[in-house]
């Protein structure tokens, strides 16, 4: 009995250690004849991984917080592996990448060299970062990407005007009113700010009688659009204002109104006055709007309305024709540029065989300044319309 118990453990012993001898022995065999075990450890001998390249965002990219969250593009690196490789990727706040904003492994590569992969939130922006990638297959690693460096913007905000005047559908002095709004608050690294003005006879901004048009915005907190044509008289206008930088649109201002003057009443020539020229009949055209200009001053006046001197203009001319048939020579109303209307300021004289066109008024469009009179053969294609009617030279 003695002799029997002490034998027996040892032979237990020795069945448990050559039982770890043979399950080492087929470990070991499964990692040199099968590289693609998940048991493996350690690079395998020979195997080399290239470096991926970042591509977008690259360096120097400056990224507007609308286009987020931004996506990651990625060259696939080359490998001589047996074992397919996935990707790392990082992004941090700082070139040593201690503060990792963003952190993924296992991304598979995608087609065609190249993988893309879309972060899963926004990044803050006004701030700039780093990002990198590398690949690793389980046994053998690359190295880190050189990292690219790029930027997120602060966000572009587009302020909204307010209209200033004219307001609540004043009557204004003028055709020509200036449209004027404050300033909205924009912010973020917009381009140049315009303030695009929308003028219009309807308050939904459409029809024929409707315009746009833009200002560059005042530094002074208000920015102004001059109206740059007469508007038709005593007429209600709507108008509106947003904030554009040619990229971003900002909201429109609220809708203001105004009207335009009432219709001018303008006074009749005195009695008798057209169809009789009087003593301005002549044959010499200087002669004749000297003795015009002297026998009604108060047709050159200043300080009237466009339609008023336009009219007056409009009798002037008139007068020298008149005066001019009478003295003999042969005056007509000028179609402007050879096709019509008549003109303002200008006639048609008929002589030697030819038809010239003769400028009569001195910038009567500057209605600030005193209309002046002249006698000026211009250059332009005449449109020779006989007066009608005649005058009555006998006065």
């Amino acid at each position: 009995m003695p002799i029997t118990f002490s034998v027996r453990p040892q032979r237990v012993l020795s069945a448990a250690v050559l039982l770890a001898v043979v399950a080492a022995a087929g470990c070991e065999q499964a990692k040199t004849s099968n590289p693609l075990s998940p048991l493996i450890a350690g690079p395998i001998e020979g195997v080399s991984i290239t470096l991926p390249k970042v591509l977008e965002p690259a360096t120097g990219w400056k990224i507007e917080d609308k286009n987020q969250p931004i996506t990651l593009l990625i060259e696939n690196p080359s490998s001589n592996s047996p074992r397919p490789y996935l990707l790392r990727v990082q992004v941090a706040s700082d070139a040593a990448f201690l503060a990792v904003v963003f952190a993924t492994s296992g991304v598979e590569p995608g087609p065609n060299g190249r993988t893309s992969l879309r972060l899963p939130d926004r990044l803050a922006p006004g701030r700039t970062y780093f990002w990198r990638a590398k690949a690793e297959d389980g046994a053998n690693d690359s190295a880190w990407s050189t990292a690219a460096q790029f930027e997120v913007l602060m966000p572009i905000v587009i302020g909204t005007p307010t209209p200033k005047a004219p307001l609540s559908g004043v009557r204004t002095t003028s055709r020509q009113p200036t449209l004027v709004a404050a300033n909205g608050t924009s912010s973020g690294p917009h381009a140049a700010l315009y303030y695009l003005f929308q003028l219009s006879t309807t308050d939904t901004f459409a029809g024929n009688l409707s315009a746009s048009a833009e200002a560059p915005q005042n530094p002074s907190g208000e920015t102004s659009l001059p109206i740059p044509s007469a508007l038709p008289y005593n007429t209600l206008f709507f108008w509106r204002v947003r904030i554009t930088d040619g990229l971003n649109l900002g909201a429109w201002s609220r809708t203001e109104s105004f009207r335009t003057p009432l219709t001018p009443t303008v006074a009749p020539p005195p009695p008798g006055v057209p169809g009789n020229p009087g003593n301005c009949a002549s044959s010499d055209g200087p002669s004749i709007v000297a003795c015009i200009e002297g026998k009604y001053p108060s047709y050159l006046a200043a300080g009237v309305s466009s339609y008023e001197r336009e009219k007056n203009m409009e009798f002037l001319r008139d007068r020298i024709i008149e005066a001019g048939i009478c003295g003999g020579l042969d005056l007509a109303w000028n179609l402007k540029r050879g096709v019509g209307p008549h003109s303002i300021d200008a006639l048609a004289w008929r002589t030697g065989g030819r038809d010239e066109v003769v400028d009569v008024g001195v910038g009567y469009d500057d209605t600030g300044s005193s209309l002046r009179l002249q006698w000026a053969i211009v250059a332009g294609p005449p449109g020779y319309d006989r007066y009608n009617p005649r005058p009555n030279c006998g006065g």
